[in-house]
């Protein structure tokens, strides 16, 4: 991946709706280059896709939770386990592995702190091998980006 590969990318990632001729006028390329580059990001993965940046209170899911989990065991079957359990869970929208004192960091978006309540009773308990939950709520964000810093 080159500079104009990388402008391509951020372009997109601050206005994923533009057209080719937008994009090609913006990087500084002719239609058909940029159009070629672009496909060719597709192919190769380095764009997986595109989508829309909603606003989870206007969806209807205002409340997020960080939670932070620790499995009480590190063999092969439990971390499977969770990993394919937690994948199913359309509550949670981001799960990260650590290091450090906890295995796993989840983002969770629910209606409120009833729902959250139950989507740990109900969904996250169930599955085991869980030693320690830790929640942080959010109250407000400072900043919240999907566009990759510059590194040219």
């Amino acid at each position: 991946m080159d500079s104009k590969d990388r402008q391509i990318i951020r372009a997109l990632q601050q206005d994923g709706r533009m057209t080719n001729q937008d994009l090609a006028d913006k990087v500084n390329l002719s239609p058909s280059p940029c159009l070629r580059r672009l496909r060719n990001l597709e192919a190769s993965g380095a764009i997986r896709g595109f989508s829309v940046d909603v606003d989870p209170v206007a969806y209807g899911l205002p409340f997020t939770a960080f939670v932070q989990i620790r499995l009480e065991r590190h063999n092969k079957e439990t971390v499977r386990e969770f990993e394919k359990r937690i994948a199913l869970l359309d509550e949670i929208q981001e799960c990260y592995m650590l290091t450090g004192g906890v295995d796993y960091q989840l983002r969770v978006v629910v209606e409120g702190l009833d729902a959250y309540e139950d989507f740990i009773r109900n969904r996250i308990h169930p599955i085991g091998g869980i030693g320690s939950i830790d929640t942080s709520f959010v109250y407000g964000v400072v900043k919240k980006t999907g566009i990759f810093p510059n590194t040219d």
